[in-house]
């Protein structure tokens, strides 16, 4: 086991997904879940107004006054409930928000865990993306705001990063839906193939 898993299975984390969703704790029995994490203005909550549609409630977690949101999402012809959690840089929480979106991954055991990235800011993004995926979490990458990226002469090669990552990596513009559609299909592939051939 790597340091970083190490450290993170003091904190609960790791490889203990159940297969194909049994055991999770979903809020709306029997639908699979998807978790939406990300630092803050990467578009998370714009990808969850796309996926989720008006279909939304806001609530405050239990015993905080964070906020999240959760709705549902049709992904790949299947129904799933869908959280937009609170900005976070790390698994390892230093704000009351980093620790409420870490206890929705710890407690609800998502499906999917979706991490939205800022493509123009990938270097700075890619490490909690490799700690999630140490951490043993069914993960697929949004590199949202790719746009602005190619406006700034960014071009990131999706394909070649979920080849190094070996996790589904899709493009994405959440302001304008490119990339949507794929990644609805990406996230319903991702979710039925977690663990079920074990």
């Amino acid at each position: 086991m790597s340091l970083s898993g190490k450290i993170l299975s003091v904190f609960g984390l790791g490889g203990h997904h159940d297969c194909c969703g049994q055991g999770s704790q979903a809020t709306q029995p029997g639908l699979k879940k998807v978790a939406i994490v990300g630092s803050p203005n990467v578009g998370k909550s714009l990808v969850f107004n796309r996926l989720t549609g008006a279909r939304a409630t806001v609530s405050n977690y239990p015993g905080t006054t964070v906020s999240i949101m959760r709705g549902k999402a049709r992904l790949d012809g299947h129904d799933y409930e869908v959280t937009d959690t609170p900005g976070m840089y790390s698994l390892l929480p230093i704000t009351e928000e980093e620790g409420i979106a870490r206890a929705v991954l710890l407690t609800e055991k998502p499906d999917v865990v979706l991490h939205v990235v800022d493509a123009k800011n990938l270097e700075r993004m890619l490490p909690f993306t490799l700690q999630l995926i140490e951490a043993g979490l069914p993960v697929v990458l949004s590199l949202n705001m790719t746009d602005e990226a190619e406006a700034a002469g960014i071009m990131v090669d999706a394909a070649r990063l979920e080849e190094v990552l070996g996790i589904p990596v899709v493009a994405t513009v959440a302001t304008s839906g490119r990339g949507m559609d794929i990644l609805r299909r990406r996230l319903g592939e991702h979710a039925r193939n977690q663990g079920c051939a074990a």
